[in-house]
């Protein structure tokens, strides 16, 4: 087992005998995460799911307290409670039994490389093989429409029939993003899953986007998980998002735009498709010069025909003798008047 570490402590059970899981899922709390998905799909697993703690790690040594100014409550004349960062290394069990871990918390702010290699040495301890991480990212995309996803992967070959919307880009760093980079280089799989949450629903809770992540997590790692409580929150936020807008003529308009510009889009998208589809059915470049040089052999070989046509010394007018008309000869006395 992983001996210790100044960055984590491991429970005692843990310690004396882990329990393999293949798969981590990672949902780090602090960067960018529109719709709240990446915190609604963890609570939403710790809540329905069997799980016990394994490790934690040391706060103190990752976090910045004075630019995150943890809450505190004050009651009436005295301090009665403070809300302490936690980071958090869990071992669940899906719907169908299966073992995964699930690291939650919030994220580091100092030694971001030492952190993701005590993550490795935990992910070596218990079996792991293939990493997970979910959020959301703001689009300009209406919330009527299907939920739109961006995938990522370690190896990009294993994302089948995923068309990339963005090309390369320059990107603000996590340590989420980071722990995709260097497991990956460390030889494990990682997959990961961009949620388009509506712009204008960027800092509030979106039940869909929490399913459409929690959805791609099971395909991408494997896993079994409960969706009948990310449904229902679904259809609650839907229903409060609608209450809205029946009360908001100019918050109507902005969504009847972008419905029209999704819809001018996918429409597009549809006829770049159904164009590449015609194109292949065309001949390629390659196909069409070995076409021609068939052809071209070809009319080369007609040619050559007639030339030892030509040539042939048996020919009929050649042979003729004596006194005899050949077939091509004009009989005396026949010749055309002039």
């Amino acid at each position: 087992m992983t001996r210790h570490s100044p960055l984590f402590r491991l429970e005692t059970d843990a310690e004396r005998q882990p329990k393999p899981a293949a798969v981590l899922l990672v949902s780090l709390e602090g960067f960018l995460d529109a719709g709240q998905v990446r915190s609604t799909v963890a609570e939403h697993l710790l809540d329905t799911l069997e799980h016990e703690v394994v490790a934690s790690f040391e706060v103190d040594e990752l976090i910045d307290y004075r630019s995150r100014r943890p809450l505190m409550t004050f009651d009436s004349d005295h301090y009665a409670s403070y809300d302490d960062p936690a980071l958090i290394l869990y071992r669940m069990i899906d719907a169908a039994g299966e073992p995964f871990l699930l690291l939650h918390g919030a994220e580091p702010d100092f030694r971001w490389e030492a952190f993701i290699e005590a993550v490795r040495q935990l992910g070596l301890a218990f079996g792991v093989r293939t990493m997970v991480s979910a959020h959301g990212i703001p689009m300009a995309v209406p919330h009527t429409r299907p939920v739109g996803t961006t995938r990522f992967a370690s190896d990009p070959s294993r994302l089948e029939g995923h068309k990339p919307l963005f090309g390369q880009v320059k990107v603000p760093g996590s340590a989420d993003a980071l722990m995709h980079l260097r497991l990956g280089e460390a030889g494990l799989s990682t997959f990961g899953v961009a949620v388009h949450v509506p712009h204008y629903l960027a800092e509030t809770q979106f039940g869909d986007a929490a399913v459409a992540a929690l959805d791609a997590v099971m395909e991408l790692g494997g896993l079994v998980l409960p969706t009948t409580g990310l449904v229902e929150l679904a259809a609650l936020t839907r229903g409060r998002i609608e209450e809205e807008l029946a009360n908001n003529d100019e918050a109507r308009e902005i969504v009847q735009g972008l419905e029209e510009r999704y819809d001018h889009f996918v429409e597009g998208q549809r006829r770049r498709s159904l164009l590449a589809e015609k194109e292949a059915e065309l001949p390629s470049a390659e196909e069409i010069g070995a076409q021609l040089e068939a052809f071209l052999r070809s009319a080369d070989g007609d040619e050559d025909e007639r030339q030892d046509d030509r040539d042939d010394p048996h020919d009929d007018r050649d042979d003729a003798a004596p006194g005899e008309s050949s077939p091509g000869d004009i009989p005396p006395g026949d010749e055309p008047s002039r």
